[in-house]
């Protein structure tokens, strides 16, 4: 390709990155319809009815992947309708879903609708094998990596077998995307593993529930592309704020279950610590929550100036202890964000 033809299409793209950036986000018309993501949702839907499941859950254009709590729609990225924003949302944050990731999230996220959809949480079998839904999320804990208790769907993320571990309603999302997802072999794979349970346990239910109509349909939408008016520089300036903003104050109580109070002689500040592990700890911020460097480096200022403001300290022969809550915390700022858009407090 000669020069001028690269130098044309480079300024191409810079002119429609400009004008993309100053647009509001509910005005530029789009839709699921005919656009990348309603081959993935298509998808989906055949998956479903492979399975002779006959609820089919909404799908909406939002800000984020999720599922409104006890809603059964599912909310897509809107930047996935269209091809310059995907363009743009990679320019932004480093990387965007791939296909396979797609199809593994919409999994999750119908999992949570086909929960909501016939509120199988109520049930005592759902919650004999899962937990109580009501139960807390759980913020701050060790992951257990090596579980056969939890199964393991995206594996390369902390949102997988990790996120399992985090809620009963999670658990149960993450099972039903392994049980949903063709030839997935889960009955050998997992047949010598506890998790078999739960799995069996969905498969039953699904075949009791799938030709029902379900108790309940739609609901309240969280932040739908119609009321998103902000524009798209607004957007992911507002993003990074958000995150900056809701790592603020309350990450205290975290710092403080990640650094014990202790008490000996040979005692050393957390805040050193965290510095000297900043490389490895911004390199797992940015792959868990597709945050640029410069914010995973705003975040881990955040934590050490709150260490030494509560004068945090560990005792040096934990280290390899410290360090696994230390990743577990920061898994657990960025996963939450990366799924929701939202910190959790």
């Amino acid at each position: 390709m000669k020069a001028e033809s690269i130098k044309t299409i480079v300024q191409s793209w810079e002119t429609t990155r400009y004008e993309l950036l100053r647009s509001r986000i509910s005005e530029l018309n789009l839709k699921i319809e005919g656009s990348p993501a309603e081959k993935y949702i298509n998808r989906l839907y055949r998956e479903l009815d492979a399975k002779k499941i006959r609820f089919k859950p909404e799908v909406y254009l939002t800000d984020g992947w999720g599922c409104p709590d006890r809603t059964p729609v599912i909310g897509i990225p809107f930047y996935l309708t269209d091809s310059r924003l995907i363009r743009l949302e990679e320019e932004q944050n480093g990387k965007v879903e791939d296909p396979r990731m797609i199809m593994m999230l919409l999994r999750h996220e119908a999992g949570h609708a086909l929960n909501y959809a016939y509120k199988l949480w109520t049930r005592p079998s759902w919650v004999e094998i899962f937990g109580s839904f009501t139960k807390p999320y759980r913020d701050i804990f060790r992951p257990q990596r090596l579980s056969r208790n939890y199964v393991r769907h995206i594996e390369a993320h902390p949102y997988g077998q990790t996120y399992a571990q985090k809620h009963p309603d999670e658990d149960f999302a993450e099972t039903f995307a392994v049980w949903l997802t063709p030839r997935s072999g889960w009955r050998g794979r997992y047949q010598n593993w506890p998790v078999i349970r739960k799995l069996v346990y969905v498969d039953r239910l699904m075949k009791e529930i799938r030709k029902r109509q379900p108790e309940k349909r739609g609901g309240r939408l969280i932040r739908p592309i119609e009321r998103l008016n902000l524009t798209l520089a607004d957007h992911y300036g507002k993003k990074t704020e958000r995150f900056r903003r809701a790592a603020r104050g309350y990450v205290d109580d975290r710092l403080k279950e990640a650094f014990p109070e202790v008490g000996g002689r040979v005692l050393r500040p957390a805040s050193a610590f965290i510095r000297r592990h900043r490389d490895k700890l911004r390199e797992k911020i940015m792959s868990w929550s597709m945050l640029s460097a410069p914010e995973a480096d705003s975040l881990l200022r955040k934590l050490m100036a709150r260490a030494d403001a509560l004068k945090l300290c560990y005792r040096p022969y934990k280290e390899k202890e410290v360090l696994m809550d230390v990743v577990s915390l920061v898994m657990v700022l960025t996963t939450d964000y990366w799924h929701t858009g939202r910190l959790t407090g």
